[in-house]
């Protein structure tokens, strides 16, 4: 299955020169969201003890790729949607800043965790979300996207993390 054909170019959002991908006709079907879980579930990444997805749309396949896995499912979320102890790393945006938090105990010690993402821009957000499972003893085993934007070079900013795209976008 072709997953590209279940994107859609959104022209100027949310400003003027976006061209946006929308994943929502890949979400409306069954069969495209089966066969992107089935696919996130085939990386050969070796052992996964838990998988971790960055609020909102990373958890719409980080969840159900844990349950195919049979692992446990770790949240990161923007500050104060947490309601217990947490870590937090702050990165910069093209314009200003933001954060993104982690329970304290979501991940233990030397604990090999995928994440996951819908999307791979420039790569800030899941560089920060690397460092809270880092924060808390955990391995990053890779880092998971179903679709990559490679034109903004988001792999550059993960370093020597392992990154996997389903659709890759030039």
């Amino acid at each position: 299955m072709d997953l590209s054909k279940h994107l859609r170019d959104v022209p100027n959002f949310p400003k003027p020169g976006i061209l946006f991908k929308d994943i929502t006709p890949l979400l409306a079907s069954p069969a495209a969201m089966i066969e992107t879980i089935a696919r996130l579930a085939k990386l050969d990444v070796g052992r996964v003890d838990k998988v971790a997805a960055i609020e909102s749309r990373g958890f719409l396949f980080g969840a159900p790729l844990a349950m195919k896995l049979g692992v446990g499912f770790v949240p990161i979320r923007k500050p104060g949607k947490l309601p217990w102890k947490t870590h937090r790393v702050e990165y910069a945006l093209e314009y200003g800043k933001d954060a993104v938090e982690i329970h304290q105990d979501a991940v233990q010690k030397g604990e090999r965790v995928l994440l996951v993402d819908d999307l791979l821009a420039t790569g800030g957000t899941m560089d920060a979300a690397c460092q809270l499972i880092e924060s808390c003893g955990g391995v990053v085993v890779a880092c998971a996207f179903v679709v990559e934007l490679g034109f903004l070079s988001g792999r550059k900013r993960l370093g020597n993390r392992r990154v996997e795209s389903l659709v890759a976008v030039s």
